[in-house]
């Protein structure tokens, strides 16, 4: 088997050989600053998503972090809430929450994650405004780039690439700060880091930097797997942002006043500036196409550009392949948003997410595993009766320290030897070793069915009935 070459020879007409290449080479691509309607949220979406990402680990409660993953005592802290392992499920809940979310929005208008509120996006707008505020404009930006490294050209470049990669690194940090409380890490600067902790911050640090600052559009194209999968979440009543072929073509410049059917001219003035501030590169004026991350900028460009030459707004806009083919109005367009899809998702969203509020609602703060000592099956005490050893693991998951009243019940006569009342300090795990006593004839030979209850003093609602077994020889 011989190795797949890059390109393959063709014979042109002149009887020679040629090399056709089969990738096309990557062209960087320089974005325009747009203002608009569209660009005002998509900045709204930044400030909001990196307020809550940059200041989340600094909120304390209870004297604690509020919000940490905390790896080594394996409890996740989520302001008054706290979850344990055991609480796994809760996790399968938020991404089966957070799956659903993504298909309806999704179904409803198309990639609004994608424009709005993904890393790679808002990241992606952070690096490029720093961009634009050292090395200009598109056009500065482009002349910088093809111009010879001078003085001037370094400096700039090297004050960019010094604020990227101290977003970049902070980025970094604060995703560690998730999973190690941040008092510990502001500590350990500079040089007290784990080896993990110093492995993350650079390793996330280091894939913002890149991503952010080099990749950009190309992650949009060939790394996510979103935009290979997300054709199959659309359908022809999904809003899109749509390029209006019928009113637009055939496009071309034109004066103002002109009419442009007597011209024989669509309305699009063939500007260029819908593809100047795409993110992707992309033209938009061909049709639907994956790289298309929905963020609005043409929509942004083109409309002005419409007001200028006097002619409405919406030659590019977000509307439905339907709207398009038989000339909806908004009313209808609207109208065919609910459909059986958007019903399935949105109950099927309604119900999984109510159920896991109500979970969690009702949820006790009291979690005990019972084992019994393998070690020791039973034994006769001195008064005569039979014993079992259990050791219990009690996990307060309150944030105040709680005393447990322990009892246990299921076989006739059935007592816990020594103490009954167990002091746990708050979001702690303790284990304590129980002597369970029963008369000789309260059960048959071999296992029998015995029940703990652990209950809160004072709480009576903090209270769990947990299943074991008893031997008798």
């Amino acid at each position: 088997m011989t190795e797949p070459s890059r390109s393959s020879p063709n014979t042109n007409s002149a009887g020679t050989q040629a090399e056709i290449s089969f990738y096309e080479k990557h062209k960087k691509v320089y974005i325009r600053d747009v203002k608009g309607w569209w660009n005002n949220w998509r900045w709204v979406l930044v400030w909001v998503t990196q307020i809550i990402f940059y200041c989340a680990p600094w909120l304390e409660w209870n004297g604690r972090q509020a919000v940490l993953l905390h790896l080594v005592e394996r409890k996740f802290y989520l302001f008054g809430l706290v979850l344990w392992p055991q609480d796994v499920f809760y996790l399968a809940l938020l991404l089966i929450v957070s799956a659903y979310a993504l298909f309806l929005f999704t179904a409803i208008a198309g990639r609004l994650f994608c424009g709005y509120a993904c890393p790679q996006t808002v990241y992606t707008e952070i690096f490029m405004w720093v961009e634009n505020r050292i090395e200009g404009d598109r056009s500065a930006r482009m002349k910088l780039d093809k111009g010879p490294m001078t003085a001037r050209k370094f400096r700039l470049k090297a004050v960019k690439h010094a604020v990227w990669l101290l977003i970049s690194f902070w980025t970094g940090f604060t995703l560690v700060a998730y999973f190690t409380p941040v008092n510990e890490l502001i500590a350990a600067l500079p040089f007290g880091f784990s080896g993990w902790e110093l492995f993350w911050t650079f390793f996330y640090g280091g894939f913002c930097y890149m991503q952010a600052g080099f990749l950009r559009e190309q992650v949009c194209k060939y790394m996510c797997p979103y935009a290979r999968f997300q054709g199959v979440m659309f359908d022809p009543d999904t809003l899109i942002i749509t390029y209006d072929p019928e009113r637009g073509e055939p496009r071309g410049a034109r004066k103002k006043g002109v009419d442009v059917k007597n011209a024989g001219l669509g309305d699009c003035v063939d500007c260029g500036l819908c593809v100047a501030v795409c993110p992707t590169g992309i033209d938009i004026r061909k049709g639907q196409q994956y790289e298309c991350i929905g963020c609005g900028a043409c929509i942004d460009a083109c409309d002005p550009v419409m007001d200028k030459v006097g002619l409405p707004r919406g030659l590019i806009r977000y509307t439905t392949e339907n709207a398009l083919a038989k000339h909806f109005t908004s009313k209808e367009v609207v109208a065919h948003l609910l459909r059986p899809r958007i019903v399935l998702y949105t109950a099927i969203l309604s119900v999984i997410t109510i159920a896991s509020v109500w979970s969690l609602a009702v949820r006790v703060p009291l979690k005990v595993d019972v084992l019994r000592d393998r070690s020791i099956l039973a034994r006769e005490a001195d008064d005569g009766r039979i014993e079992n050893v259990y050791n219990l693991k009690i996990m307060n998951t309150t944030e105040e320290p709680k005393r447990y009243a322990l009892s246990v019940e299921g076989m006739e006569g059935a007592e816990i030897v020594g103490d009954r009342v167990v002091d746990v300090a708050s979001a702690e795990n303790h284990e304590i070793t129980v002597v369970v006593r029963v008369p000789p004839d309260s059960g048959k030979k071999g296992a029998n069915t015995i029940y703990f209850d652990i209950t809160a003093v004072n709480h009576e609602k903090i209270s769990v009935h947990e299943k074991a077994s008893f031997l008798l020889p």
